[in-house]
């Protein structure tokens, strides 16, 4: 079953070609890893013009197809375009790394300057951002990196996605584990800081000989089943999984009531509110993702190998979910 409103963002035609450029070398590298090659082709990037040094970046709140999140306000070449955070970044610790990052399929960096050539390019600031309409000037805040100073919101650092025109929102429910190795998963912030995600679908995926319960998430690939996970600790109605725990194991959050695929119960989804947002259950227990989740290749792309299972934090244990 595919979500409704995951597909109402997805750019098409030469919007998608656009959105996607940036992770053109890894797709071919990747499917070539998958095919048995021996040497990976070769993709030269496109230079952006660099743009004259942004000043007090204005923070707005706007309507998307996922709710209302944070955009860039302003004047600004990039104002109206959406903003997201990664769940592996916290404190001066960052998931989304600015130098290159050694990857099967050459070096790559997460970010880098405002519409410089890396996969999710920070939001930066000369001077302290500016809290516009729908935004609290409290929660605004910025983080130093080796590139300038990044706006950060409930000291989330923000970046954005190459999307192509304003209000689009391509990057949202992007899981990055390992391959590239962010080890997170990508939101947009709603007003209050807590992640504004999508409705999302449960459906199942098969680690080893097993079909066990999954998630569709987008990845440079297309939609790919990620396995989720239940801990040993919660109970139906409180997640015991946080601070440092909620990093390495991030919750499945909605904004609503996930779909199903054929053969799971819409009526075992649950939901229960957590420092995150709202997250998902099933069958009673509250669903994690993996932030280290191993990916294989395989002749059509990658799948998870549920690397997870069995793994013990904070006296509970993690376990895939029989389907």
């Amino acid at each position: 079953m595919t979500n409704s409103t995951q597909q109402m963002n997805k750019p098409t035609g030469r919007h998608r070609l656009a959105a996607t450029r940036p992770r053109l070398r890894g797709i071919v590298a990747v499917a070539a890893l998958a095919a048995g090659a021996t040497s990976l082709p070769m993709l030269t990037g496109t230079a952006s013009a660099a743009p004259a040094a942004a000043k007090a970046t204005v923070i707005i709140a706007g309507p998307t197809s996922f709710g209302t999140a944070l955009e860039v306000g302003g004047s600004v070449p990039l104002a109206g375009h959406v903003v997201y955070f990664i769940t592996s970044d916290h404190g001066t610790t960052f998931g989304c790394t600015s130098g290159p990052t050694k990857t099967p399929f050459g070096p790559i960096a997460c970010t880098g300057p405002t519409n410089g050539k890396s996969e999710w390019p920070a939001i930066t600031t000369t001077g302290a951002p500016v809290a516009g309409a729908g935004v609290s000037q409290k929660l605004l805040g910025m983080v130093k990196r080796s590139f300038g100073e990044q706006v950060t919101y409930a000291g989330h650092p923000l970046y954005q996605f190459n999307d192509v025109y304003a209000g689009s929102a391509s990057g949202e429910g992007w899981d990055e584990p390992s391959l590239p190795p962010w080890h997170g998963l990508w939101n947009l912030i709603a007003p209050s800081g807590r992640a504004a995600p999508w409705v999302g679908t449960l459906t199942t995926t098969t680690i080893g000989k097993k079909t066990v319960l999954a998630a569709a998430m987008n990845t440079a690939l297309g939609v790919i089943n990620f396995p989720v996970y239940s801990y040993s600790k919660d109970t139906s109605v409180k997640s015991t999984c946080t601070g440092s725990c909620a990093i390495a194991w991030p919750p499945m959050l909605t904004s609503g009531t996930p779909g199903v695929a054929k053969g799971l119960s819409s009526r075992k989804v649950g939901t229960l509110h957590g420092s995150s947002g709202t997250q998902v259950s099933y069958g009673g227990k509250p669903l994690y993702f993996f932030s280290d989740e191993g990916l294989k290749p395989t002749s059509s792309g990658i799948a998870p190998t549920g690397s997870g299972n069995g793994i013990s934090v904070g006296g509970g244990t993690f376990s895939l979910i029989k389907a």
